[in-house]
């Protein structure tokens, strides 16, 4: 493994850090903020982001366009190492051409002497033969991983190569005091192939239940800018959002995770499907419950003993679903689960600090 004299010239070089940034995801900018705050101070970071204007007036660091090959190969050559931070970038469910485009850069850094580290990582889904292949013989050129939860660690150990498994990264950010007694319902939802058209009613009306028999305001936060962002409207253009409930809501913008925070340390529940809104809610001390479309959700949700819905399930009533989230109204979970998963995220800031050993 390198030491920090493998990454000095005449002085510090920098680090790449490669993950899903400036995207406009809130939990993508809470797992920079995790990893940023986890990297060894004498080491100098360089993002790879899309907005890359945005990446450098929040966090005060260099950035590469991410979605350049080029312009990244580049950078690489100029760092002393490539950390893969957070997400799940070994996967081919966005598609088999973003596989090897992380391929590439592990391959690239490899073949320059420079180390690799996959810094609590999701794994998978690996959909297609080759995938699996590629990650079978990519992951052995990692000088150290961690994972963020069993279900990596277990398909990594099918493919070869065993390592060290924590929480999420963004379970290291400071928990938050909650206040929320009697507050509003958040709602976290995001467009998923899952639910399309009258698949949403038992949802939806659910929640106008909730609403209603509650006297809660329901406040809609997307955490992806752009692919959030339009999911109420078009529901209220479907007439699949009830009057009631449409009489309770309104949508609130949050630009970065601290700002999502404070909504939801004043909610009384926070009905999340993005894996991010479920820890940063948590962390923020309110009341959670899961509708999973991708089993990190679940995962997560199981882990800090959440309650959960899997959208793959047939739907429950609208009845049951709103007795369900009533049971979990104004009751923040167990202070107990959530510490278990702060302490699992020391095992990913142990393999940067190998980076300066």
């Amino acid at each position: 493994m390198a030491g920090v004299g493998d990454l000095r010239d005449d002085g510090p070089r920098p680090v790449l850090l490669c993950g899903y940034y400036g995207e406009h995801n809130l939990g993508d900018d809470a797992l920079l903020t995790a990893l940023l705050r986890q990297l060894p101070p004498q080491l100098t970071p360089l993002v790879t982001a899309h907005d890359q204007a945005e990446v450098r007036e929040r966090f005060g660091v260099a950035t590469v366009d991410r979605r350049s090959p080029r312009a990244v190969l580049a950078a690489l050559a100029g760092c002393g190492a490539l950390v893969f931070g957070g997400g799940s970038l070994l996967q081919d469910s966005t598609s088999f051409r973003s596989l090897l485009y992380y391929a590439a850069l592990i391959a690239s850094a490899r073949l320059r002497g420079k180390p690799v580290l996959l810094w609590g990582q999701g794994l998978g889904p690996l959909k297609r033969r080759r995938s699996r292949a590629l990650v079978r013989a990519l992951l052995p050129l990692a000088q150290g991983i961690t994972w963020r939860d069993p279900e990596s660690a277990q398909l990594a150990q099918r493919l070869g190569r065993r390592a060290p498994v924590g929480s999420d990264p963004v379970w290291s950010l400071e928990p938050q005091p909650w206040r929320g007694a009697g507050g509003p319902i958040v709602v976290c939802w995001r467009p998923t192939p899952l639910l399309s058209g009258a698949a949403w009613r038992p949802y939806l009306q659910a929640l106008e239940l909730l609403a209603v028999r509650q006297q809660r305001e329901v406040i809609w936060l997307p955490f992806h800018r752009e692919q959030d962002t339009g999911l109420y409207a078009r529901l209220l253009a479907e007439r699949l959002v009830g009057e009631a409930l449409a009489r309770h809501s309104r949508q609130v913008e949050a630009h970065e995770p601290s700002e999502a925070m404070a909504v939801f340390q004043a909610a009384g529940l926070v009905v999340a499907m993005r894996l991010h809104a479920l820890i940063l809610a948590a962390l923020a001390g309110a009341p959670v419950a899961a509708l999973s479309y991708d089993p990190k959700v679940r995962a997560a949700a199981a882990a800090i003993e959440a309650p959960w819905r899997d959208l793959a399930d047939p739907p429950p009533s609208a009845e049951e679903l709103a007795a369900s989230w009533t049971a979990s109204l104004d009751r923040p979970l167990a202070p107990s689960a959530m510490a278990a998963q702060r302490a699992a995220t020391a095992v990913h800031r142990d393999l940067l600090t190998r980076l300066t050993a």
